[in-house]
């Protein structure tokens, strides 16, 4: 806010309109970075198991090894799924708003091509025979991949408390947000020394420095990395 407030102000004294720009005046609050809690790789491993068999099992899998955030997700539809190839593609967001959901483009402002896992093509394919079990009298077929039982657009509030909160306690984990397996799936690329700008591309980042800023401090031994990167050099 006080960045678009300055920005207005600097452009009206520019104009003439304004005498000078009172927001120069302020200090600006630093934002708070939110915590993320990722999942151990022995915590990633115990929640896909207990969520074998979910109806929203292949949401999870592509969460935890695509790192696609909620509303990509339930924005996907099967036309942006090449199951043959083993790829996706990021083309919108599903968002709620005050009179409904609504599809929006994606939160860099452009889509991408997303590579999947063997997992995760298994995991679709098996999604997409129970989804046309379901399908009958009444279904409203969207070509949403991750729909309600009648084709429409499912919130993300109704997935977390129907499916993941349950599965994280069969699974004895802590309870965390669905956007934490987003993470898990950014740190644990990270942690197997996978390099950041392919973790940028995967994830969708803007630029590489958000990539950087929110996982370099969750990463164990970055320290000493270059501690004995200098030691093997010298010694």
């Amino acid at each position: 806010m006080h960045v678009t407030l300055y920005k207005t102000l600097e452009q009206a004294q520019g104009d003439g309109l304004v005498a000078r720009n009172a927001a120069k005046g302020i200090k600006a609050p630093r934002p708070r970075k939110k915590e993320i809690a990722p999942l151990t790789p022995e915590g990633a491993r115990a929640f896909l198991e207990a969520a074998r068999g979910d109806r929203f099992e292949a949401l999870f899998v592509l969460a935890l090894h695509r790192g696609l955030r909620e509303g990509e997700l339930l924005g996907l539809r099967w036309d942006d799924v090449d199951l043959e190839a083993g790829t996706l593609r990021v083309r919108r967001t599903l968002s709620e708003t005050r009179d409904g959901p609504i599809f929006e483009p994606p939160k860099n402002g452009k889509g991408r091509n997303v590579p999947l896992t063997r997992a995760a093509v298994g995991a679709l394919r098996d999604h997409l025979a129970r989804q046309m079990r379901e399908i009958g009298d009444g279904y409203e077929d969207n070509g949403l991949v991750f729909a309600s039982q009648t084709g429409k657009t499912m919130s993300a509030s109704n997935v977390v408390g129907r499916h993941f909160r349950p599965l994280l306690k069969r699974a004895g984990l802590a309870r965390i947000r669905l956007h934490d397996l987003r993470h898990t799936c950014a740190t644990l690329l990270l942690i197997k020394g996978v390099h950041p700008k392919y973790v940028q591309e995967l994830l969708g980042h803007a630029n590489i420095s958000i990539t950087l800023d929110t996982y370099s401090h969750v990463i164990p031994g970055m320290g000493n990395q270059t501690v004995d990167a200098m030691e093997e050099i010298f010694t």
